[in-house]
Formats: C-alpha cells, structure tokens, sequence
C-alpha cells in the first residue's frame, strides 16, 4: 500500500496473520506438458544447455537421454546399478555435470546416468531431495525442508 506521502507501507508486516507474497523457501517452475500424466520441466544444464525432463519422484538420480549427453559433450565416467518401475536391475553409463537449474536452483558437480533408450530425462532426487514437492495444476512448487 501506499500512503499519502508516496510511502510504500508493507502490509504483511502490519498483519502478521497475511502471508508474504514471496517465500524464498519455495520456488516454482511452469509445467510446459504432462508425459504420461506426470509433470515436464525446463531443466537447464552447464549453465547453457536446456531439456525438458519429468519431474520423477520415484527416481533417486538423475537420468539423462544419449542426445542429451551428446550435446553437452559428456564422456561416460562410470557405470550405475539402477531398479527401474518394473522391478528389474539395469546397468547405465555415468558422467559428471557441472551444473542442474531449475527455477533459479542449482546443484552443482552432479553425476548423471545416461540411458541410451530413453526419449526424455528424468530428474530425480539428486537434484530435489532436500524440498518436498507439491504438483499442481500449471506449476510444480518446490518447498525447502
């Protein structure tokens, strides 16, 4: 609000019971489509380079595709023993990313695996684990724990 001298009066500091508009606790991030129902997000990598990926809560790293680790130039490193939805035990290549962003978060110095088959990336754990996450209709709201 402002006053009749042109001052900005902040009202959630004089109604302690309104919530403030920005909580820099949380953070949010559009949905541009749904891949089975189940949310995608621009996830930035290096810095530079931007995928769209399924927010996975089911996943505890993250998953990159073969073309997505083709365009930023990334090197198998290692190998990860993963459980896919099915059940089964797969074996995937590993790379180190210097960076992951999403909605103005980064994780840095991140190992990935790269899943040759796969058409789209899965972002897992890794990068969210420390945020509870509510999925909504048009956003996807990460809460910091």
């Amino acid at each position: 609000m402002i006053n009749s001298s042109g001052k900005t009066i902040r009202l959630g500091r004089l109604c302690s019971n309104i919530p403030v508009a920005s909580d820099k606790r949380v953070f949010r991030v559009s949905i541009k489509r749904r891949f089975g129902g189940t949310p995608v997000i621009d996830v930035t990598f290096n810095d530079n380079k931007t995928f769209e990926m399924i927010v996975d809560t089911g996943a505890s790293e993250t998953i990159i595709t073969q073309e997505m680790a083709n365009t930023l130039e990334l090197q198998a490193t290692g190998t990860m023993q993963a459980q896919i939805a099915d059940g089964s035990q797969v074996e995937f290549p590993t790379s180190q990313v210097k960076s992951i962003a999403v909605g103005g978060v980064t994780a840095n110095n991140l190992r990935v695996a790269i899943a040759p088959k796969a058409s789209i990336g899965l972002l897992g754990h890794d990068f969210f684990g420390s945020y509870d996450i509510k999925i909504l209709e048009k956003e996807v709201e990460f809460h910091h724990r």
